[in-house]
């Protein structure tokens, strides 16, 4: 019988820097300190936001851990013009071992933005799957209930054309200005209500195109390419086309979240949706596609002009920079406000297009423009001359 040879092995050692090993004044908090929440109680969507984004100003000592080719590192606060109380002081004390000696939390005004829809991912995959799932049901049992056949010809045509071109909107400022604008801002908080608002546009976009395929199955004649001449060569569509490409061209992220939510959104694309399409719709025996259009107004009207508000509100109050700040918005408001009201005219024959005519177009615009001053007066803005036009 021969004996088993031991193999020698390495053993463990331990040497009290595992990670967990030590004890600290906090390893048994049961809720994050490193930042002051927005209530007497921090909340969980607090929890899984705040500073998930580091800011070298609050801690990391050796500063940025990324950076571009010109030197910059991570998050320049130099990529929108407006400013927060603090973004002028200089970078905090480094050291070895100092732990960073940064500023006191918030490091600067940036981080006093809560988003009031509380929105992270989880909550974007439950509220997105609940719409999809909705508009599903309601397309489905129309097209069982042969809802379609009861359209006029006319608005067949009016949506093949009209309701197809918008979803090049909702591509153009979901794909490469809400999802740009989000890489550019300084905090989590607004990264993820930015790219929320991405996301709505470019399920938006899907929604219609969706759906246009579905009418091309169940609507005999129904041309499901009309959309793309409507939107490259029909004039009534230039204004937004060209407007929507050149909100796509603003390199400040403050710029183009306040140029499409605060501007272009009240008064071209709640006009299009709400005073044409979801008025127009019943008269002309349509049912089904306000309820896809509507999705969209909701998006906006509810959440993503909700966090807008309070995005700018802060910039607007702000302690150190206010004044500076509504100036620059003001010459922002001059600029888009006249763009898009040039767009919004340019509409205007679309109007006559269905049998069952909607409101007048002009009472239509009357509508948002109100819409539109209340939105400037919450945030202690002027409506620009640029209006009456």
């Amino acid at each position: 019988m021969t004996s088993t040879e031991e193999r020698s092995l390495p053993k463990p050692v331990f040497t009290d820097a595992e990670a967990g090993a030590k004890e600290f004044p906090d390893s048994t908090a049961r809720n994050y300190n490193y930042y002051t929440p927005q209530k007497r109680k921090q909340t969980h969507y607090e929890d899984v936001t705040v500073e998930v984004q580091p800011d070298p100003r609050h801690y990391l000592a050796q500063g940025w851990l990324y950076g571009f080719s010109d030197g910059r590192g991570g998050y320049p606060l130099d990529w929108t013009a407006l400013k927060a109380w603090g973004v002028d002081r200089g970078d905090p004390e480094r050291g070895p071992g100092s732990g960073g000696k940064g500023y006191d939390w918030p490091a600067h005004g940036w981080h006093e933005f809560r988003d009031p829809n509380e929105e992270w991912e989880l909550t974007l995959y439950r509220y997105n799957s609940n719409v999809v799932r909705q508009l599903n049901q309601n397309v489905d049992a129309a097209r069982q209930a042969k809802a379609f056949e009861q359209w006029n010809p006319n608005w067949v045509r009016f949506v093949e054309r009209n309701v197809g071109a918008w979803m090049h909107v909702d591509h153009g400022l979901g794909l490469y200005l809400f999802a740009n604008a989000q890489r550019r801002a300084p905090t989590n908080m607004h990264n993820n209500a930015i790219s929320v608002n991405s996301m709505h546009r470019i399920r938006s976009a899907q929604d219609l195109a969706l759906y246009n395929l579905t009418l091309t199955e169940e609507i005999d004649g129904f041309d499901g390419a009309a959309h793309l001449e409507a939107w490259n060569e029909d004039p009534a569509w230039q204004g937004v086309r060209e407007v929507s490409e050149q909100l796509t061209g603003i390199d400040d992220w403050c710029e183009a979240i306040f140029a499409a939510n605060v501007v272009f959104e009240p008064l071209v694309g709640e006009l299009f949706r709400s005073q044409l399409v979801q008025q127009a719709s019943p008269r002309n025996g349509d049912y089904v596609t306000p309820t896809v259009v509507g999705a969209e107004e909701y998006d906006y009207a509810e959440r993503d002009l909700r966090y807008t508000r309070v995005m700018f509100e802060l910039l607007t109050n702000d302690k150190e920079f206010a004044e500076q700040n509504k100036a620059l918005m003001q010459q922002w408001l001059s600029v888009w406000t006249a763009r898009s009201i040039t767009a919004a005219r340019a509409l205007q024959p679309i109007w006559s297009q269905p049998d069952a005519k909607p409101p007048r177009f002009e009472d239509g615009l009357d509508r948002v423009k109100s819409r539109f001053s209340d939105i400037l007066s919450d945030l202690g803005l002027e409506s620009p001359k640029e209006l009456a036009q």
